[in-house]
C-alpha cells in the first residue's frame, strides 16, 4: 500500500524540530503549550504535528520512523494512539530500545543520542505520577475500592505495570483490578504481558463487546472505586464506553484518561456528583507528564516532576490554553 498523504509530505525539518505524531494533533493543547514551555526552558526547537489514521497502514508507521531517524534537524517525537502499531510496524528501526518499550510493546517517545535513535515507552512512569495526583498513598487500603480500566490499551497496560511494581515493593495497590475491552485480542495481549512477567496484581479481565456490559462491571463494584476511561473514545472517537444507565459506585472516581473532545464519559459521571458523591478527572495532569517525560527525553534535559519548577510549567499551559475545559 503507497504511504498517506501525510507521510509522503513529510520533509526535512528546516530548524530543530519536535514532532507529536497522533490523529488529529492540531486541536491539541500542546501545539500552544509547547512554544510557551520552550521559552522558560531554554529550548531550541519547534513542534509540529503528524496526523495518521487510526490504525494504519504499517507503511506508514514505518515511513515516519524513517523520516525521523535519517532527518537531521528532526529531533525526535511523542507518539499517542499510535504507539503500539508504531511498535509492531517499525521496532526494527530502532537502535536502542528501553526496557519498558520491550515489556510493553510500545513506543510513545522517540529521540536520538549522536547517530542512535531510540524508543521509550515513558507510560508506566507518567501514568504512575497521574494517578499518585489523585489518589492519596494508602487510598486503595483506607477504602477498599478497586480499579476498573475501561480499555486494554497501552496506556491501561502501562498503569497495570506500575501498580504491579507497586505491589512487588510491598506498596498500596487496589486490591483487585478488572480490565474490560470491545475485542478479545487487546485482553489476551494483556494477559500475555501480564504472564510473562508474574504480574503481582489480582487481575479479571472481562470481554465488553457493547456498552451495558461495561456497565455491568461498574455497579458490581465497592464504593470508593476507581473507573478509569481508556478506551480514547471521547478523543479519537466519539462516544463513552458507558450508556446513559450507568449508576457508579458511591464515592467513585471517574478518571479520563483524555483531557480534550467530547468527554461523555466525565458528563455521565459528573451527573452523579451530587447523587452519588462521584468525583470527576480529567486527564490533565498525564497530559503535563506525559508531555514534560518525553519532553526531557528528547532535549535530554532535567524536568522535575513536582515542585515549584513544575508547578510553573502546569500554570503556563494553564494560562496559554485560558480555559477550564483545556
Amino acid at each position: 500500500m503507497s504511504r498517506s498523504a501525510a507521510v509522503a509530505a513529510l520533509s526535512p525539518a528546516t530548524a530543530p524540530t519536535f514532532y507529536f505524531v497522533g490523529v488529529s494533533t492540531g486541536s491539541s493543547s500542546i501545539m500552544q503549550v509547547f512554544p510557551a514551555w520552550a521559552d522558560r526552558l531554554g529550548l531550541d526547537g519547534v513542534i509540529s504535528g503528524i496526523d495518521l489514521a487510526l490504525d494504519d497502514d504499517p507503511d506508514n508507521y514505518r515511513g515516519v520512523v524513517e523520516f525521523l531517524k535519517h532527518d537531521p534537524l528532526s529531533l525526535g517525537a511523542l507518539v499517542t494512539t499510535h504507539k503500539l502499531n508504531l511498535h509492531r510496524a517499525a521496532v526494527d528501526l530502532f537502535d536502542r530500545l528501553a526496557p519498558d518499550a520491550e515489556i510493553l510493546g510500545e513506543i510513545n517517545s522517540i529521540s536520538k543520542r549522536g547517530r542512535e535513535l531510540w524508543g521509550h515507552a515513558m507510560d508506566p512512569f507518567t501514568c504512575g505520577l497521574s494517578l499518585e495526583a489523585i489518589v492519596d498513598d494508602g487510598y486503595w487500603a483506607r477504602t477498599g475500592g478497586e480499579l476498573l480500566l475501561l480499555g486494554a490499551g497501552g496506556s491501561a497496560l502501562a498503569l497495570t505495570l506500575y501498580l504491579h511494581r507497586r505491589a512487588v515493593a510491598g506498596l498500596d495497590v487496589p486490591s483487585k483490578v478488572v480490565v474490560t475491552n470491545r475485542r478479545p485480542a487487546r485482553l489476551q495481549e494483556m494477559q500475555e504481558v501480564h504472564d510473562r512477567i508474574g504480574m503481582a496484581l489480582r487481575i479479571e479481565y472481562q470481554l465488553a463487546p457493547t456498552p451495558d456490559v461495561n456497565d455491568v462491571r461498574v455497579a458490581a463494584l465497592p464504593p470508593h472505586s476507581v473507573v478509569v476511561n481508556a478506551t480514547g473514545l471521547g478523543k479519537d472517537r466519539p462516544g463513552s464506553p458507558l450508556t446513559g444507565d450507568v449508576v457508579f459506585p458511591e464515592h467513585a472516581i471517574a478518571w479520563d484518561f483524555n483531557y480534550r473532545g467530547d468527554l461523555v464519559f466525565l458528563d455521565q459521571s459528573r451527573a452523579q456528583a451530587g447523587s452519588r458523591d462521584v468525583r470527576s478527572v480529567d486527564g490533565w495532569f498525564y497530559f503535563l507528564h506525559g508531555w514534560t517525560r518525553v519532553i526531557a527525553e528528547v532535549f535530554d534535559i532535567d524536568i522535575p516532576t513536582a515542585g515549584a519548577q513544575f508547578d510553573i510549567l502546569s500554570q503556563i499551559a494553564l494560562d496559554v490554553t485560558a480555559s477550564p475545559a483545556r
